[in-house]
């Protein structure tokens, strides 16, 4: 019985999750790269509807880009999870900070790619994200301009983004680390077998526009943000509190009683929103 714990808690934490968090990037990007032949920034929605129900093989494609999506993001966050857990050979100073960097490029890679589907969903989290942008005191209209602008460019600005600006600080972020770690498919056959399967047999979500309801529930990861603005003011909600949380990530303790206090604290916050998700989600 013991030994067995102590397999589950070395897979748990010691498992391949970096080489994992990879491969599934690997086929989000490779996947993505075929959906961007087809897809028109200029009308958006239709280009998608397009893609799902009229381009050969355009619906899988887009299963696989989308939970290759998924799967890449929710790996990401359980190999930092457990990078924290392990308190040994983890990176300090500049380098932890931008190996950390993935977590923000790799939620505005899932955001934007919401966005650009140009449904229900998108919609809103595009209007979620102007809004609170705009908040921002003085750099609110000029980072809204680099970034969206959804209002009077379209998708454009979110399109550029989401295909060159994210990926190249995400390929700045982690090059070093992937200079010094690798991965290969045939040593993640199960995962690989497995992406590939979902796409197969589940589409990806895609919600037509819904006339005359008052809340549509924007992507899964912005729900509790979404439930937060109902109580508090935009910059607040969708800046502050943010940014505190990644701070913390970004000046994590390496060790001592400062560490667990900052460890707790961060606890305390992603299961406040986890609850405020759950709500949402419920409306």
């Amino acid at each position: 019985m013991a030994a067995n714990k102590e397999k589950i808690i070395q897979f748990v934490i010691h498992g391949r999750w970096g080489g994992r968090t990879l491969i599934c990037l690997y086929i989000s990007i490779l996947s993505g790269l075929v959906l961007a032949l087809q897809y028109n920034p200029a009308d958006h929605f239709y280009s998608t509807a397009t893609i799902e129900l009229i381009v050969p093989y355009g619906s899988f494609w887009r299963s696989l880009h989308y939970y290759s999506s998924q799967a890449f993001f929710l790996l990401l966050l359980w190999h930092l999870i457990t990078a924290i857990a392990r308190e040994k050979d983890i990176p300090t100073g500049n380098q932890w900070i931008r190996l950390t960097a993935c977590i923000p490029i790799g939620l505005l890679l899932m955001f934007t790619g919401y966005v650009l589907r140009g449904d229900a969903t998108g919609e809103a989290a595009g209007a979620i994200a102007e809004h609170i942008t705009l908040s921002i005191p003085l750099l609110g209209k000029p980072i809204n301009s680099l970034l969206f602008e959804l209002s009077t460019s379209g998708v454009r600005k979110v399109y550029a983004n989401h295909l060159i600006g994210l990926m190249v600080l995400g390929a700045i972020a982690v090059w070093p680390h992937l200079r010094k770690y690798t991965s290969s498919f045939h040593r993640h056959m199960p995962l690989t077998l497995a992406v590939f399967t979902t796409a197969v047999f589940c589409s990806a979500p895609m919600e037509p526009e819904r006339i005359g309801l008052t809340h549509i529930a924007g992507p899964w990861f912005f729900l509790g943000l979404q439930e937060m603005l109902r109580y508090i003011p935009p910059f607040p909600a969708g800046v502050l509190i943010p940014s505190s949380l990644l701070l913390a990530v970004f000046l994590l303790p390496t060790g001592g009683k400062w560490r667990k206090i900052t460890l707790f604290c961060m606890s305390l916050c992603l299961f406040a929103y986890t609850i405020l998700s759950i709500i949402s989600y419920g409306r």
